[in-house]
């Protein structure tokens, strides 16, 4: 029996308590020892449909919370570097609270805008978006490290373009679908104008560069046109065109054709020093975790030996310290937020709701892709690619966008509850 099925046997059932006498509804809700009791000597049922979906903000908690732990336990012995030596040993993991706390306001905050908001500003959002990804190249401007443009100062932090991009593509990609539904099968009218937008972002960010960002933003954009019924072949020709143009774009970088060659056998002398060093200490830190882990802060790849270990490379961390067990576990709770974003949008498109819907579904795809990457590269299965784990690594930008989105992805749900109620959102 499905969600909105149990639901709605329960709402009869509540009724059926109620009687025809009339129950007493007070604020919504059913009065249980007032009116209704006297009239039919009889305790109403209350209907246990929460206002929001517990398990999914406990498990984004738990991912939040273990991301401070464990970008504590990945940076702690960073100061020992010449890099960051003026830092102190627990500077991350301040930041990392900052973070988290600024992105769970951010989030509350995000959770009280209406989803049709989002809807009547989702071009303007993505034009926004747009521009800060044109001025994180400017000369002076955009803060580059490790040879990547791709942050802006705001003075005690920066932000990072890209992973506005990630949420405003997702609104703007239901919005469009949404706007285009019936051009979804023409290929000037409905395909064209999306893949131009998603090619010019493409285009921008490849200039940072960011190929990682691009791949996730990419897959969030085909999958919201597919999810919205665009046309088979059309969609077929964008993933052609999608991984021909990767593929050139890997052929035509030497760097890029390297790396990917160091991915394919890491362990070659030839590699295991240059292009393939942090995926071999990535290996290395899993090997060492065994079914167990060494123990929490007992790792020794992260005493300065795998690079970014508090941000791209957290996974292998977790894995040598918390072991396969604690690797699972990690799995399992972004397989439950995937998923619940794919419930959550079938249960809106269900009532008619098809933006919020494709926007739940999107962000489910965003948070699927990018973990997917991150966790492929940590494990050897997919080319070295600088992404973070979503709501674990290191990271402001990553951090808070992370939280709006699942603040946006909290509110559809509400809204859903809202309406099976029979109220109005």
């Amino acid at each position: 029996m499905s969600w909105s099925e149990r639901f709605g046997s329960r709402q009869a059932a509540a009724g059926d308590a109620g009687g025809s006498g009339g129950a007493a509804r007070v604020g919504g809700r059913t009065g249980g020892s007032g009116l209704a009791s006297a009239v039919n000597g009889v305790r109403p049922l209350r209907s246990r449909m929460l206002d929001y979906d517990h398990s999914l903000l406990w498990v984004v908690v738990a991912l939040l919370g273990l991301g401070v732990v464990m970008v504590y336990s990945a940076s702690i012995a960073m100061p020992d570097s010449p890099k960051y030596a003026s830092y102190r040993d627990y500077a991350f993991l301040v930041r990392q609270i900052i973070f988290v706390v600024m992105g769970s306001v951010i989030g509350i905050v995000s959770f009280r805008i209406p989803i049709a908001t989002w809807d009547k500003y989702a071009p303007k959002l993505f034009l926004i978006s747009l521009v800060a990804l044109v001025i994180v190249l400017i000369p002076h401007v955009g803060k580059g490290v490790n040879g990547a443009r791709r942050w802006i100062p705001l003075g005690i932090t920066n932000m990072q373009p890209s992973e506005i991009m990630k949420l405003a593509v997702t609104i703007y990609a239901a919005n469009y679908t949404v706007r285009k539904q019936e051009y979804m099968h023409s290929f000037a009218k409905g395909f064209l104008p999306m893949a131009v937008a998603v090619g010019l972002v493409g285009a921008l960010l490849l200039l940072e560069p960011d190929m990682g960002a691009f791949m996730v933003i990419a897959a969030i954009a085909m999958g919201v046109l597919f999810l919205g019924g665009v046309n088979g072949k059309l969609f077929g020709g964008l993933v052609a065109t999608a991984v021909g143009t990767f593929s050139l774009l890997v052929w035509a970088s030497p760097w890029r054709r390297e790396r990917i060659f160091a991915y394919l056998d890491p362990w070659d002398d030839r590699y295991a020093q240059g292009k393939a060093y942090q995926l071999t200490h990535s290996l290395i830190a899993f090997g060492r975790g065994e079914w167990f882990g060494v123990g929490l802060g007992g790792s020794v790849e992260k005493l300065n030996y795998l690079p970014e270990a508090h941000t791209d490379f957290i996974l292998a961390v977790i894995g040598e310290e918390l072991g396969f067990v604690g690797v699972l576990v990690v799995i399992l709770m972004f397989y439950w937020i995937v998923r619940r974003s794919f419930e959550i949008g079938r249960q809106a498109l269900a009532l008619d709701r098809t933006f919020a819907g494709l926007v739940a579904k999107g962000i489910g795809i965003w948070f699927g892709a990018q973990t997917f990457i991150n966790m492929g590269v940590n494990l050897g299965l997919l080319p070295t690619k600088g992404l973070t784990l979503p709501l674990v690594s290191y990271g402001g930008s990553g951090i808070v966008l992370n939280c709006v989105a699942v603040a946006v992805l909290m509110r559809v749900d509400y809204e859903n509850r809202v309406l099976m109620r029979g109220g109005k959102v």
